[in-house]
């Protein structure tokens, strides 16, 4: 299992390769229910990172497939 810092790092490369790469999808990086939380202080803890890194990568996929 990767560590927070580890799963951080690769949120980041992600989103700038989005940012660079296909910056027609920057607009969608805002509007992902997973950076929307619906509480005052979230918490965010490495399984909460595993998953915003996979609808990341889900988004940049599906993207490319087309």
């Amino acid at each position: 299992m990767k560590t927070e810092t580890e799963i951080e790092d690769a949120i980041l490369k992600i989103t700038m390769k989005i940012k660079t790469d296909y910056p027609e999808l920057s607009k969608y990086l805002e509007e992902m229910p997973t950076t929307i939380p619906d509480v005052k202080n979230p918490e965010i803890n490495i399984k909460i990172l595993q998953d915003y890194y996979n609808s990341l990568e889900s988004l940049l996929k599906k993207y490319t497939l087309k």
